[in-house]
């Protein structure tokens, strides 16, 4: 199944919860687990949360997500219109306020990157999202989201750093420890 959606969202904190109710909607009424689903969703919330946070919107004033689901890998992004510095993992101590939101995405991804484009910077996750079995079963079998996916459609995953592009941009990558 091929399935995937761009919304443009205003550079506000509403969005969050736009972004992540679209998601998991049609995450759900595409038969994705429901834990993958709640993976998914809290992504999409660090990574919108991220860009409204330290970047600038989109020319338009606003900010895009995207989703597409190719067979059991599910790719995520979030665009908006850069900041000064690049998108990256913090420390995320106990004590801080903040800095967990890439930790949490790369703790919950199979991988996460940074696409820069003209005029738009473009943080990446990927995770596996395979569809339930059954119609009354949605849970995914313990340690589901731990599974590496085939990422063979996604050729800048293995290319060496630097290397990589995607639709001809610059890009970078993370990848979980």
């Amino acid at each position: 199944m091929r399935a995937s959606s761009v919304v443009l969202l205003p550079h506000a904190p509403s969005s969050v919860a736009v972004a992540r109710r679209r998601l998991s909607s049609e995450l759900a009424d595409s038969g994705v687990y429901d834990s993958i689903v709640d993976d998914a969703s809290v992504i999409v919330s660090e990574l919108i949360s991220n860009a409204l946070r330290h970047a600038r919107p989109l020319p338009s004033g606003q900010v895009r997500v995207c989703w597409l689901r190719r067979g059991d890998v599910l790719e995520l992004e979030v665009s908006d219109g850069g900041a000064m510095t690049e998108p990256r993992r913090g420390p995320g101590t106990l004590s801080s306020l903040g800095g967990r939101g890439l930790g949490i995405v790369e703790a919950l991804s199979d991988g996460w990157g940074v696409r820069h484009e003209e005029g738009a910077t473009t943080v990446w996750a990927v995770l596996r999202a395979p569809r339930s079995g059954g119609e009354n079963g949605r849970s995914a079998p313990l340690g589901m989201h731990a599974v590496v996916p085939d990422l063979s459609d996604f050729p800048d995953l293995l290319d060496e750093p630097g290397t990589g592009s995607m639709n001809g941009t610059a890009t970078s990558r993370a990848y979980p420890a």
